[in-house]
């Protein structure tokens, strides 16, 4: 079969019979779409190319895994990179199994449509807090009433309220985008509820999960207020497979946020900042790929 190429056809479908200040209108607003797309690209290319000019000159090997010591006179962000994997697994581990619980309660399960407008705007609301609020919030009631100090676990707990809002909004606009006949073509085979839930609507919607997922990640490694008053700023390494987990609730340490800003800020290194910044994207953008192929694979099932 021959290839038609139907948008140019749709274009001149479409300003047929439109008088020529209306076609001038319509070519000029989609130049300036055009423009705006290319400002936006331009901006992350330059965005990623200065941070990446600035930042892989000084990453080295020993950089990346070494522990810092001022008596050797060695710098590295060896723990603060396994902090921050500590921190993104402790926070997922929580966040997902009660932010997609929720959003499938108030779409599939609540009846009382005045309590989920409540509950939809108050997740709204603690969406658009500040970060700095919930950072005081964990100093009072992890680190200090549940005596948990400046650990790890009070760290990933405030994340948790903090990103819980964003997985929750984003699941349940996905679990609405899916079909009302799909429920009840399920429900009219004799399926029960939650196989109805679990085998027809979740994966309609897993797209919509990993974008939650995925916006609850970029949140998580690119907080420092939070995890700089309930973690801390310590930068030695902390050994969990000899001490077990129980050192996840007492040892406290920095992530990269807070590494870059202790460079950047504290000690006006601005070389080092910018490579840990250089390793903020490259973790980001893995955990997001891997977020991505994970969804896809759960679709095809």
């Amino acid at each position: 079969m021959k290839k038609t190429n139907e948008t140019p056809r749709v274009q001149q479908a479409m300003n047929q019979g439109l008088s020529a200040s209306r076609k001038a209108y319509n070519t000029g607003m989609r130049a300036l779409i055009y423009i705006a797309a290319a400002i936006v690209v331009a901006l992350l290319v330059f965005l990623l190319g200065y941070i990446l000019y600035r930042g892989l000159p000084n990453l080295t090997w020993g950089f990346l895994t070494s522990e810092e010591s001022v008596v050797r006179d060695v710098q590295g962000i060896g723990p603060a990179i396994l902090n921050t994997l500590y921190v993104i697994i402790a926070t997922l581990i929580v966040v997902l199994p009660l932010g997609v619980g929720a959003a499938i309660y108030l779409t599939e399960y609540a009846t009382n449509h005045k309590l989920v407008s409540a509950i939809e705007f108050a997740t709204e609301t603690l969406a658009g807090i500040p970060s700095i609020i919930y950072a005081l919030v964990g100093v009072l009631v992890f680190a200090e009433s549940l005596r948990l100090g400046k650990t790890l676990i009070a760290g990933a707990f405030t994340l948790v309220i903090m990103v819980l809002p964003t997985v929750i909004r984003t699941t349940q606009e996905s679990l609405k985008t899916v079909p009302q006949s799909y429920r009840e073509g399920s429900l009219g085979l004799g399926s029960g509820k939650w196989h109805m839930i679990r085998t027809v609507v979740l994966p309609s919607s897993i797209d919509g999960i990993v974008t939650g997922c995925i916006l609850a990640i970029g949140r998580i490694v690119g907080e420092s207020a939070v995890l700089l008053y309930t973690v801390g700023m310590s930068m030695q390494m902390q050994d969990f497979f000899r001490n077990g987990v129980e050192s996840f609730f007492s040892a406290s340490g920095s992530t990269l946020s807070v590494a870059l800003y202790v460079y950047a800020k504290v000690r006006a290194d601005f070389d080092l900042a910018f490579s840990v910044a250089v390793v903020l994207i490259i973790i980001t953008l893995v955990i997001n790929l891997a977020a991505n192929l994970v969804g896809k694979k759960l679709k095809k099932k």
